[in-house]
Parts: C-alpha cells; sequence; structure tokens
C-alpha cells in the first residue's frame, strides 16, 4: 500500500482515483513533495542498494541516457547520475511542482548540466524521451490508467541490449506496534486494509507481480529481488516526520472506511504536538518490502 508514491495527485481523497492534478492546491503538491523526499531520506540504505543492483546487471552495458519515469522530487534520478558518471538523466513527472524541486536538488549537487526534466502525464501522451540505454520506474507504474501500454512504450524508446528497472512496494509500509497505548489494537492493520480497499478499483496494478508483464512487453532475462526494509530505534531523526507525512496522506483516504475511534486515534498520531504523536513516540519501527524487476531488451 505504498500510497505515499501516489504522486501524479494531489492529496485529497479523490486524489487517487486518477482524477487529473489540475484542481490540486500548491499545499497538496507540496506535502507530497515533502513526503517524496523524507522517503529518500529514511530510506536511502534501501534506495543505494536497489540503484548498486541496477549498477551490476548493467555491468559492461554502455549507459549513456537513462529515463526515470514518475520520478517525484528526484530520489532515483539524482541517485542514479551519481552511479552513472557519464550519463546524462532524463527526469519525467506529471507535477511541475516536483520536478522543479528536482531540479532544485540538481543544482545543490552539482548535477544540473546531467538532470533533464519533462512535464508529461504519461497516461495522456508518451514523450519523445527514446532512444535510452536504462529506464527507472519506481512507485509509479500501478498508477497508470494502462501500464502495459506504458511498458511497451519503455521497450520502444530502449535501445537493444538496454534495461528496464520497475520499483514497486510489494508489503505494506508499517510503522507501529500493534497495541499503541490508544484506542483498540490493529489500528494500523485496519487502516492499511482500508486503504487497499479504497485502491482495489482504482489501481488494479497496486501490488502486482510485474515480471510476467514486463515478458509480455517483450522484455527477456527478467530478474527480481525483494529489499526488506527493517528499521528499528534508534530510527533516523527524519522518521518521524515520514511517519506522520506518511500517515496523514492515506488519512484522506478512509474518512469513510474507519471507525470514529479510529480516526480520532489517527488525528492524534499525526498532530504535532502531544506525546502520543509519532513525531514524538518511542515505539516507532519501518518495516516494508520494496520489490525491484530488472529485464532486458533483446
Amino acid at each position: 500500500m505504498d500510497d505515499h508514491s501516489h504522486h501524479h495527485h494531489a492529496g485529497s481523497a479523490a486524489g487517487s482515483s486518477g482524477d487529473s492534478p489540475a484542481g490540486s492546491s500548491g499545499d497538496d503538491w507540496a506535502a507530497m513533495a515533502d513526503l517524496l523526499d523524507l522517503d529518500g531520506e529514511v530510506l536511502h540504505a534501501y534506495l543505494s542498494g536497489a540503484i548498486a543492483w541496477v549498477h551490476q546487471v548493467a555491468a559492461e552495458r554502455p549507459v549513456r541516457r537513462i529515463l526515470d519515469l514518475g520520478s517525484g522530487t528526484g530520489n532515483g534520478a539524482l541517485a542514479l547520475a551519481g552511479r552513472f558518471p557519464g550519463a546524462e538523466v532524463i527526469a519525467v513527472d506529471e507535477s511541475g511542482d516536483l520536478l522543479a524541486r528536482l531540479r532544485a536538488k540538481a543544482r545543490e549537487r552539482g548535477l544540473d548540466r546531467r538532470v533533464q526534466t519533462v512535464e508529461a502525464d504519461l497516461d495522456q501522451g508518451w514523450p519523445a524521451v527514446g532512444p535510452v540505454d536504462l529506464t527507472w520506474t519506481s512507485m509509479a507504474l500501478h498508477h497508470l490508467a494502462d501500464p502495459d501500454r506504458a511498458l511497451r512504450e519503455i521497450f520502444a524508446a530502449t535501445r537493444p541490449g538496454g534495461l528496464l528497472a520497475v520499483a514497486e512496494g510489494t508489503a505494506a509500509q508499517r510503522f507501529l506496534p500493534d497495541d499503541i497505548g490508544l484506542g483498540r489494537p490493529g489500528l494500523e492493520a485496519r487502516l492499511q486494509a482500508a486503504v487497499a480497499e479504497h485502491h482495489s478499483g482504482t489501481m488494479p496494478y497496486l501490488g502486482a507481480d510485474w515480471g510476467p508483464l514486463l515478458a509480455r512487453a517483450g522484455f527477456a532475462g527478467v530478474a527480481e529481488r525483494a529489499f526488506g526494509i527493517e528499521m528499528d530505534a534508534p530510527l533516523p531523526a527524519a522518521a518521524g516526520r515520514f511517519a506522520q507525512a506518511y500517515l496523514r496522506r492515506v488519512r484522506g483516504h478512509v474518512d469513510g472506511a474507519l471507525a470514529a475511534d479510529d480516526l480520532a486515534v489517527l488525528d492524534v498520531l499525526t498532530g504535532d504536538d502531544g506525546p502520543d504523536s509519532v513525531l514524538r513516540r518511542q515505539d516507532l519501527a519501518l518495516r516494508g518490502v520494496r520489490t525491484l524487476w530488472t529485464a532486458t531488451r533483446p
């Protein structure tokens, strides 16, 4: 249920139904950008491990042009630019706000000459970005109306021998123990179930096994690797803010689905102050699984 990856849309309850983000306020995009930045900061070890594996799979292949689809604020794009110093990176996202933050980070790191951005809604049309040697897409394909078409477009843009790497969340992201000392035990499990139900109609590919989909699009040598995320106290300083941003985001999707007492506890947990806020709790831990599929265009 990696709902925070839903960076195509605003943080409103309607935001995950595939509707246009035209009505989203800057506040929604700012909250989304903060969440994506925090994800990159807190899960830095996962990301560098995943990118290192992609680099290993690329081995001796020349990688000169890299595409990042659904780049958000650029965690993946900038890590790829660092890992492949000879390559240019094209970051594609639907949100100009997120791309602006990506460009600012690229400038800070002296990478702006090698990282370019393209604002595009992939459900509307495919930008002319090919040919590329490597495509990275993280927590993004499940948002598209037709992921099969997207994979065919990636295939067409990929040079023979080029690579595709798809990262998706394959287990719910968890922060809290079963009994948090407030309300009824099992709150986070009920929250996950409500969000999964909310997304089931609009994002049927959420949690999919992408391997067969890659093969169907023509890719060969499909390999899969799961990265288990298990972080316990002491957590990095940003972890509380990450939990708060994540839980606030999913809170917008479950109004009608969770009991009033659960919603009240959730509001206490995501508050800015009070001893029970996730910003101050001592019992936070982070659990999740992100799976990386890699494949080659023959």
